[in-house]
């Protein structure tokens, strides 16, 4: 049978777009999510007389007990000493999540840190298309697993000495100096309940000028980020997004499941309002939902953001 040149052209092509898409399936989901990643990144952010502060944010880690390589990865980071850890959640990824967490976060006990939950704190992922991520913010799943959110925050509170932000303010000590914090809840799910800050704050007392304040939330929604700038964050520090997990090269993320701007989706930029500018880090995340194991020019990361006086 005689094949017309451009019906031939046509198979050729096709060929060649499916053993593409094999190629990527198997970089993303064989080895680039396995590709840990520390990010180094340096914002001026701290008023005048503030002592610089190491930062290791982690988030998104959907942890799962089998995931070993990942609970290896996060617990040798703490051989980075930082001055402070940020936690921005979703660190449980299976009903058994909390062995893992406990492997990968133990190391940590000792070193200042806090937290705010993602919804996966909380509920467990469950089965879906995964194709539905890129047609926008994800809607709520109202039937869902819950998980021991009291039991991996005894640990964290407990174990570790950290802090719960949820929806609150805190001071603690680092390094022999105060750091000011306030947090929320996942925005994600209207969790956030921003009209608790002030009252949380005001209840932290008077602080000298050269008092950091920085501001957590697990889903950078406009709404929050516009509310932490207002309320004096040097600093703002997201995740949730997974920094698109399946990027384009070249271009970036295709969908941040938050209102967000997609350039913003991942990494150090700014967020400006009323008049003010601040550094904002959302970190990519170091793991996925067990339903949609793929990672594609988005490697898996954790940053040590050191955040140093304004000049």
């Amino acid at each position: 049978m005689t094949v017309h040149p451009s019906a031939r052209s046509a198979l050729i092509a096709f060929g060649a777009v499916g053993a593409a898409g094999v190629a990527a399936a198997t970089w993303g989901i064989g080895i680039e999510r396995y590709l840990f990643t520390l990010r180094h990144a340096t914002a001026r952010a701290l008023p005048a007389g503030s002592r610089p502060l190491r930062v290791l944010h982690v988030s998104d880690a959907h942890m799962a007990p089998w995931q070993h390589r990942k609970q290896a990865w996060l617990a040798s980071l703490a051989q980075l000493r930082p001055d402070l850890v940020v936690n921005t959640g979703d660190n449980l990824g299976h009903e058994e999540g909390l062995q893992g967490v406990r492997a990968a976060f133990s190391p940590f006990a000792g070193i200042p840190g806090v937290f705010v939950h993602g919804s996966n704190d909380v509920h467990a992922p469950s089965p879906r298309n995964p194709f539905r991520y890129f047609m926008g913010p994800s809607s709520r799943i109202p039937t869902v697993a819950e998980l021991d959110t009291a039991a991996m925050d005894a640990f964290f509170i407990d174990e570790l000495g950290w802090t719960d932000l949820n929806n609150t303010a805190a001071t603690i000590e680092v390094a022999g100096s105060r750091v000011d914090l306030f947090g929320v809840s996942d925005a994600h799910r209207d969790w956030d309940d921003l009209d608790a800050l002030p009252p949380a704050i005001d209840a932290l007392g008077p602080r000298a000028g050269d008092v950091p304040v920085l501001g957590v939330t697990h889903a950078p929604y406009q709404r929050v980020l516009n509310a932490f700038t207002d309320l004096g964050a040097d600093a703002i520090l997201g995740g949730h997004t997974h920094g698109g997990q399946v990027c384009i090269p070249g271009f970036g993320a295709i969908v941040a499941n938050c209102d967000i701007p997609l350039k913003q989706a991942k990494g150090l930029s700014t967020w400006s309002h009323a008049g003010r500018t601040v550094p904002l880090n959302v970190s990519a995340g170091c793991g996925h939902s067990i339903y949609a194991p793929i990672r594609f020019a988005c490697r898996p990361e954790a940053t040590l953001l050191t955040l140093l006086p304004r000049g």
